[in-house]
């Protein structure tokens, strides 16, 4: 069976193994039995790289008695990285997402992110094939 191909943001990357929240045991269990590609870049690395230092993430890492490094390291052991995708036919309207529209759109994945600026592109993803949605696994709009 073909592993079903998804891209994460950040924010869901930090969800899955910081706050380990209950919206991510599908994702979790889908990544760990490799039935997921989890396509990535270096450039969504450097951005996890960059977050993981904000002073926030810091205490939270501490309070979890993690490291940035524990997480960068299971990003390796996931993602699959990719190089960056041409510009997607639709623009998100922040900027610093356009890289996982970008992704998701040039390999038909899964795009999953509780970013509401990308989740306002939804419907126009979906005429690409792309799946939006907050958990795993995203559904086209019906």
């Amino acid at each position: 069976m073909t592993p079903v191909r998804v891209v994460l943001d950040t924010n869901i990357v930090l969800d899955l193994w910081l706050y380990q929240d209950p919206a991510t045991p599908a994702l979790q269990e889908a990544l760990n039995g490799k039935t997921v590609q989890w396509l990535a870049t270096q450039v969504m690395r450097d951005e996890l790289e960059r977050v993981l230092a904000y002073p926030h993430i810091l205490q939270r890492l501490a309070f979890s008695g993690l490291t940035a490094q524990d997480i960068l390291g299971q990003f390796d052991a996931h993602a699959q990285l990719m190089p960056v995708a041409t510009k997607a036919q639709f623009v998100c309207k922040d900027k610093d997402d356009q890289k996982f529209i970008d992704l998701a759109a040039g390999h038909q994945a899964q795009l999953i992110s509780k970013d509401k600026a990308v989740l306002t592109m939804r419907n126009r993803m979906a005429r690409l094939g792309v799946a939006v949605g907050k958990t795993f696994p995203a559904q086209l709009p019906a």
